[in-house]
């Protein structure tokens, strides 16, 4: 059994934050707890566009608290996001979350994320278009944030 609580992973290595400061993410399960997904608390700060795609892993998302738009880049379809909304990311695609408020999610992913500190991405993020750094991630992943 393994029993945690977010305020003790705070400051830990599974505690990441974009570079920018525009998301945090508490990765509270992760690959060397030797189960089949990983289970995070990401909070996106208000007034940030978010870009990701995570294309070796599926997502689920759980909105706990906030608003904002999901935005489908595939299909330019947009969906409201409001606490007790959930989205899933079957398949692969490409995506942007826009945070009117403050947005608090849980969120697992499969398969697992293998370390906290996954340098083997090809994440970024960009404050203005011109700058572009290196963030931790998973595999595949691919991230762009912005202040509005």
């Amino acid at each position: 059994m393994i029993v945690r609580t977010t305020d003790e992973l705070t400051g830990t290595e599974r505690d990441v934050t974009s570079e920018d400061g525009n998301w945090r993410s508490k990765r509270i399960v992760l690959g060397g707890d030797r189960v089949g997904f990983s289970f995070h608390e990401t909070v996106i700060r208000a007034g940030t566009v978010n870009e990701f795609h995570y294309a070796n892993h599926v997502e689920a998302v759980w909105l706990t608290e906030g608003s904002g738009t999901l935005t489908d880049r595939e299909t330019g379809e947009q969906y409201p996001l409001a606490p007790g909304t959930m989205y899933l990311l079957n398949g692969h695609e490409r995506h942007t979350v826009q945070a009117h408020t403050q947005l608090r999610m849980l969120c697992v992913f499969t398969p697992r994320s293998p370390a906290a500190r996954c340098t083997t991405s090809t994440a970024s993020t960009r404050s203005s278009p011109s700058t572009d750094r290196p963030l931790p991630a998973f595999s595949g992943l691919n991230v762009v944030s912005r202040r509005v």
